[in-house]
């Protein structure tokens, strides 16, 4: 049986690529676990073949009331940062980035054609979990910068649904952003989590029933405003739910009259809106698989329900713990439970997940700049949500990927169990393509083994961090995030024989990217440097946003911290 080795720094360095290719006999591992037989159904089902997700499946959501502070103050001041943060996303499949601006913040945010700022805020006093602002067309010229700048990039934002009677301003908003964005605007969400308008006091006693109607008003006023048919393109998504009412209903109630290009659906495992308790500071609930099938398939009869009417579900927000996140949010833990929670999503007629990050500091968040008003600088904090994002922008097939389950060590069912495995195929061939095999134990390695004649070779890549606490040494393929948004280190990718069978070795805690009939030659793998911006700069003279000064000894400090980072 083939065996994995690790190569010396000086060895890497001789391969442009940084890649390992070993072949040699199994040997013991000191504090490895029992190895576990991977088995899979030669094809998936019909069923499952029915649900075929794109190599874009995770997206990123944003709100917009912080959105400034992470993308820029306009298209002249956009962060080389987040430009890298999403590069190292984008370049690693074929189809655009999925970004949704949204949350409460933009639900009860007003659109101001003549404004100059993106960003104005109104209520100094607002709620942290739903902050209004005012927002201008310098918002749509930052997102075509970007996406020009980054790549391709696909939108989706929201529209108001507050005060339907009162809906002029969502209309006027509807018809900058098809003017605006073009074909680059994937949807417009009508309304954001209206099952808890009633529990914020938003709309008193709320219902499905005063729902339906209202969207329907909504729509009609949308076909038939002074812009014309703002929806003659299918482009408007709801109900984006979250936690009161079940799909299932809401179809019945009469939303499967109107004309939906998407469902959305918003979901965390729990909250700490009113503050920490044993439940959404428990990390042991993420660190176990038995857990994450009933957190993904919490609305399964209305997501079949859509799924006959030929309408794709989006899961538009989640992460670990809503209302800003809990001490677990921001561990290598987060980090495997958000890969395991995108590929049971995906292995579950979900068309594509989008992980959430807000405003500086919250602590499930994917990245923070240096402070909310140095966002052009360097020294921003990568967040363990990240790295799972970077992990699934490699994992899905660019022709497509059908998901499932493996329930490796009856992990869906035995809490006992710390691992998970999912196997990905072709849509066209059926075939068994890639396996992802995630280590949850806190410190023993963990053996799968994979039977002979099933693939000539395989290429692995690992995620892994020294414990399941780690918040900051958490590495993808032997690189890890620097302050400038730019992987660093050399990019390392594991080969080995095995037609006659072969142990595949993941960490603990950790997760790998299994490619079948894979070898260095084969380009299975992204390869080369994703960073597209570098650093230390200064604001251009011409930004609308306030000028920074930066000094001398600033630009040696970062200098410094450049050369340190890249040292071997």
């Amino acid at each position: 049986m083939g065996v994995m080795r690790s190569f010396s720094s000086r060895s890497l360095l001789s391969f442009v690529s940084a890649t390992l290719f070993a072949f040699a006999s199994e040997s013991l591992v000191l504090g490895q676990n029992t190895s576990i037989a991977i088995s899979f159904p030669k094809e998936p089902s019909n069923a499952a073949l029915g649900n075929v997700v794109q190599d874009n499946f995770l997206g990123i959501s944003f709100e917009l009331s912080s959105f400034d502070t992470l993308w820029g103050k306009d298209a002249l001041s956009m962060p080389h940062a987040m430009q890298n943060y999403l590069s190292n996303l984008r370049q690693r499949f074929k189809n655009p980035l999925r970004i949704r601006i949204g949350g409460n913040s933009m639900d009860g945010s007003v659109f101001v054609p003549d404004q100059q700022d993106m960003i104005e805020f109104v209520d100094p006093d607002a709620y942290f979990n739903d902050v209004p602002v005012n927002f201008g067309p310098m918002f749509f010229n930052v997102l075509n910068s970007m996406a020009d700048d980054v790549g391709e990039m696909q939108f989706i934002i929201g529209l108001s649904m507050r005060d339907p009677s009162e809906d002029s301003n969502p209309i006027l908003l509807a018809n900058a952003a098809e003017q605006m964005m073009g074909y680059r605007l994937d949807a417009m969400l009508l309304g954001n989590e209206p099952d808890i308008y009633a529990n914020h006091g938003t709309r008193g006693n709320y219902t499905i029933a005063d729902y339906i109607p209202e969207v329907g008003k909504v729509i009609f006023d949308l076909q038939n405003s002074q812009y014309g048919n703002l929806t003659s393109n299918l482009i408007i998504g709801g109900p984006t739910t979250c936690c009161s009412w079940d799909l299932d209903n809401v179809l019945s109630a009469g939303l499967t009259q109107y004309p939906y290009k998407y469902y959305t659906l918003q979901h965390y495992p729990t909250y700490i809106c009113n503050g920490p308790t044993p439940q959404n500071t428990n990390i042991s609930y993420f660190l176990s698989h038995t857990n994450v099938p009933g957190f993904t398939q919490w609305e399964n009869t209305g997501v079949q329900m859509a799924k006959n009417l030929n309408v794709p579900v989006l899961v538009t927000e989640f992460n670990t713990v809503s209302c800003g996140g809990s001490n677990v949010s921001d561990t290598f833990a987060a980090s495997l439970w958000a890969i395991d929670s995108g590929l049971q999503f995906a292995a579950s007629n979900m068309s594509a997940a989008y992980l959430h990050t807000r405003e500086y500091q919250v602590l499930y968040n994917l990245f923070d700049p240096p402070t909310p008003d140095t966002s052009v600088l360097p020294g921003w904090r990568t967040g363990s949500p990240y790295y799972a994002a970077l992990f699934l922008a490699e994992t899905f097939m660019p022709d497509g990927t059908v998901v499932l389950d493996l329930n490796l060590d009856n992990s869906t069912l035995n809490p006992e169990s710390t691992v998970a495995g999912y196997g990905l195929y072709d849509p066209s061939s059926t075939a068994l393509r890639r396996l992802v095999l995630i280590n949850y134990n806190r410190s023993q390695t963990q053996s799968f083994s994979i039977s002979a004649n099933i693939t000539s070779s395989i290429g692995m890549r690992v995620l892994n961090a020294p414990t399941v606490e780690e918040r900051v040494d958490i590495r993808w393929a032997g690189q890890i995030v620097g302050p400038n948004g730019e992987l660093q280190g050399n990019q390392t990718t594991q080969y080995m024989n095995c037609g006659q069978g072969c142990n595949v070795r993941v960490p603990g805690p950790g997760a790998a990217l299994v490619l079948l009939d894979e070898t260095p030659d084969s380009g299975g793998f992204f390869t080369g440097n994703s960073t597209i911006a570098g650093y230390p700069y200064t604001a251009p003279l011409s930004s609308q946003s306030t000028t920074l000064h930066i000094t001398i000894s600033a630009i040696l400090v970062f200098a410094i911290m450049e050369a340190v980072f890249w040292l071997p």
